[in-house]
């Protein structure tokens, strides 16, 4: 029998255990940072198969799983945490926790790699190197790559590899590509401050409302008439906030949204003209305009070529494989492409048969959960074949 029908074989006689453990997460999902009990059942999963445990950035885990034969060292990633959304599915394994729930499919993730931990430990004897099982907290976010990647205990890594669950492929199809593959993204608030008074005498006051909402107008413009038509841009204004009845005329309206890009040049001349035109806009009213970025920058996610390859080679072995479609959604998974080569694949879990159809990020999101077997499989496989192609 080949190491390829022996993963195969063993990962299909998990099926039950990964949808059990999957099940288990589901039910007491976790925010960010608070994956605590999560990571203790990794953990322990892990020291029962025999597998060194570092236990990084606060709720993270890495499961260190050395071979008998020299060797690189190789990385396959999972994220542990859950959304602010309450659950809306009508189903036995529905989250138990108020408010709470893994709608992004992260607890398909970590039970997948946990099937992957049994059938590496399975197969350990045929493992020339060292596979880092790493157990990711704080995806939804909290950076949580980047403080795994900070803590040095990843520095040793000569390559990469993750895989998201998809809603939008068919159950058991893998997507992949090379080059960016999800966007960058940035958060920005925007503040314009006039003088309030009564909304009878706008002369006499100096309203910040007509100018934020030309600020709106302005931005989106940007995309059209600014960029140019074949490079992917998204400026969203998601929040305004000013003003408290009808009658008064506001000191300050507030502004929020999300920029993302393929491009960080592109990304860094967007920032300047949206500085821009909130200055300028807010003083053609007489007003203050201010623009800072309100969270830490999340890059895009870009495939390597030479790990892309063996990704859509080892998927070809398995399922159906096509060509992974970027997307504007952004995945802290680049601070692992930043660290040394990596590939980040899709597999899709959409069942209309089984009415399995949600987004993710829907409170009522699922996977269909019958071909989550499979991710552990490519998890092995990709990771037996980084190990020979990373050989120095």
């Amino acid at each position: 029998m080949s190491s390829v029908d022996e993963v195969l074989k063993y990962s299909r006689s998990l099926s039950e255990y990964i949808i059990r453990m999957r099940r288990d997460f589901h039910m007491h999902p976790e925010l960010k940072w608070e994956e605590r009990r999560t990571s203790s059942i990794v953990e322990r999963e892990l020291r029962g198969l025999g597998i060194e445990v570092i236990r990084v950035a606060e709720t993270g885990v890495i499961g260190v799983l050395k071979g008998p034969g020299e060797g690189p060292v190789v990385g396959i990633r999972a994220d542990m945490d859950a959304l602010p959304i309450q659950e809306e599915n009508d189903v036995p394994y529905r989250s138990r926790v108020p408010g709470k729930m893994h709608a992004c499919g992260h607890d398909a993730h970590t039970a997948m790699l946990l099937g992957a931990a049994k059938v590496l430990a399975k197969v350990r004897e045929k493992i020339n190197g060292t596979v880092k099982l790493i157990f990711q907290p704080a995806e939804e976010g909290g950076l949580g790559a980047k403080a795994m990647v900070e803590s040095g205990a990843l520095d040793d890594v000569k390559a990469f590899f993750g895989i998201h669950v998809w809603s939008m492929l068919p159950a058991g199809v893998v997507g992949i590509k090379e080059g960016p593959m999800m966007a960058g993204a940035d958060a920005f608030t925007i503040k314009v401050k006039g003088m309030g008074g009564h909304g009878a005498q706008p002369h006499e006051a100096v309203d910040p409302i007509p100018p934020a909402c030309d600020i709106v107008n302005a931005l989106h413009r940007i995309v059209s008439r600014e960029v140019p038509a074949l490079q992917p841009v998204v400026i969203s204004v998601t929040m305004i906030k000013g003003g408290t009845t009808f009658n008064v005329i506001p000191e300050e309206v507030t502004l929020a949204g999300t920029i993302r890009t393929f491009d960080e040049g592109l990304r860094n001349k967007i920032i300047k003209r949206v500085k821009s035109i909130v200055k300028h806009y807010a003083e053609a009213w007489g007003c203050e305009g201010k623009f800072e970025l309100s969270e830490e920058y999340v890059p895009p996610t870009v495939n390597d070529v030479r790990v892309t390859n063996i990704v859509r080679r080892v998927a070809g072995k398995l399922t159906k494989v096509v060509e992974g479609e970027p997307t504007m959604g952004a995945e802290d998974f680049a601070f692992y492409g930043r660290k040394a080569p990596a590939a980040f694949a899709v597999l899709g879990v959409r069942n209309e048969t089984k009415g399995i159809v949600h987004p993710h990020h829907h409170p009522k999101f699922d996977v269909d959960e019958d071909v989550l077997w499979l991710g552990t499989a490519l998890y092995v496989l990709v990771a037996l074949d980084l190990l020979e192609e990373f050989r120095e």
